[in-house]
């Protein structure tokens, strides 16, 4: 009886056994095999990937070289004492950022040593002046000694003529006659005492003319060293540096403060040669171009326009490329020397080029093109210029008007389609919704 249970037991089992296997060999023929009333199972759908796509326009690129210089002053000014002594008078404009205008006294030494030694100089210039008109009145004397003395040898030269005249006649002596001749010759003697006379006179006037150019020479040096006890500005402008102190002592060209010019500011701009070379003309000459100087700060950026202005004639030891200046010419007004800014100066243009992102292009020197259907293929392309995070590419005609990826992706690549991100999502059926949920990405 035991035996006969077990055996009806496990021909039950075999047989469920049996049916379970027929049910699911059914379950999976009717899953393979397309059935009429229902819907025709469909194979996977290509994955399609959503990628931000730009349009390549050819046309005329204005490059634009980013480099940073430094703001110097083209004008400036050092107030250097020109006398030793101690500060008596200081401008309150004789400060750190003061206003000044040209001709303003900003500070004043101890005058005393130097009006003492020009009031000496002008009393000396006053005795000198006094000698010459004493000089000059016997000048005036001794001519009219000469010509006395010239009348006198002229009446004596008569008397020995008359003399003469008689002793023809034989009316006149002989001691008559000689008499007349020694008159006439102490005469002439005086006529020659009253000429040398006369010259020394001529000579005192010209030693006392000299002197009086002396003291007058004089005079000049102590109005210039009274002149250098007062610093003024030479030119509008600012104060910086400022050392000076009332009360304290000076030396002769010790540094007392520095004015700038802030309408006369230039850029000082360090360039690579490559950079350098696309900044000249077909002559070799630096080029006139706009330059915009930015300076950042936390408030804002501070914006200033300039030109270029030469460059330097010697390159430091130790180092290479070339340095620039730029004039500026417009908005400068917030600008210091010492600032470090950032320049963009304008390159020549260059034709049948465009910008595209620099993530655009990838390792291998290429972009991704997008066809028509939205299929990717690489086509190597020529970078011109790296500005910022753009870059400069020349168009061939191939190129021209088509639509590559913006930014590069690992999974994007020759033969992957993709779609324009920006544009709307397409509409799903059911039936595309009923196989592409996993997939298709984007």
């Amino acid at each position: 009886m035991r035996f006969l249970s077990r055996s009806l037991l496990g021909l039950f089992l075999t047989f469920l056994t049996l049916a379970l296997l027929m049910l699911a060999a059914g379950i999976l023929w009717r899953a393979v095999t397309p059935d009429g009333d229902g819907p025709a199972v469909r194979a996977p759908a290509e994955q399609v990937y959503a990628a931000r796509l730009v349009t390549v326009a050819p046309g005329v690129v204005q490059p634009q070289m980013q480099v940073f210089g430094q703001v110097l002053s083209r004008r400036e000014l050092q107030l250097r004492a020109g006398a030793g002594g101690r500060i008596v008078q200081l401008d309150p404009a004789l400060q750190e950022g003061g206003t000044v205008v040209a001709g303003q006294l900003l500070a004043r030494i101890d005058p005393s040593a130097a009006q003492a030694a020009l009031d000496s100089s002008q009393a000396e210039r006053a005795d000198a002046q006094g000698v010459l008109e004493d000089a000059r009145r016997r000048v005036d004397i001794a001519a009219q000694d000469v010509a006395a003395a010239d009348r006198q040898a002229e009446l004596r030269a008569a008397a020995v003529t008359r003399q003469e005249q008689l002793a023809d006649r034989g009316l006149g002596t002989s001691l008559d006659r000689e008499t007349a001749e020694l008159a006439a010759s102490t005469a002439s003697q005086t006529v020659i005492a009253a000429r040398a006379a006369q010259a020394d006179a001529q000579s005192a006037v010209t030693a006392a003319e000299n002197a009086l150019r002396r003291a007058e020479i004089a005079v000049t040096e102590a109005r210039r060293a009274l002149a250098d006890t007062e610093l003024r500005a030479g030119f509008d402008g600012r104060v910086t540096a400022v050392t000076a102190v009332e009360g304290a002592l000076v030396g002769v060209n010790e540094q007392l403060a520095t004015i700038i010019d802030p309408a006369a500011l230039e850029l000082q701009i360090p360039l690579s040669l490559d950079q350098f070379g696309r900044l000249l003309g077909p002559d070799g000459a630096l080029l006139d171009r706009e330059v915009t100087v930015t300076l950042d700060g936390s408030a804002g950026a501070v914006v200033a326009q300039a030109r270029l202005d030469r460059a330097a004639a010697s390159v430091a030891e130790g180092t290479a490329g070339r340095v620039v200046y730029a004039r500026l010419v417009q908005g400068a007004q917030a600008l210091r020397p010492g600032d470090f800014v950032t320049a963009r100066i304008a390159e020549p243009a260059l034709s049948d080029a465009a910008i595209i992102p620099a993530a655009a292009l990838g390792s291998d020197g290429g972009v991704l093109v997008a066809g028509a259907d939205g299929r990717l293929q690489a086509t190597p392309v020529t970078v011109l210029r790296r500005q910022g995070d753009d870059l400069i590419i020349a168009v061939p005609a191939d190129l021209a008007g088509a639509r590559i990826v913006a930014e590069r992706a690992p999974q994007l690549g020759t033969g992957i389609r993709v779609r324009d991100a920006a544009a709307p999502v397409p509409a799903q059926g059911p039936d595309q919704r009923a196989q592409g949920r996993g997939p298709t990405r984007g």
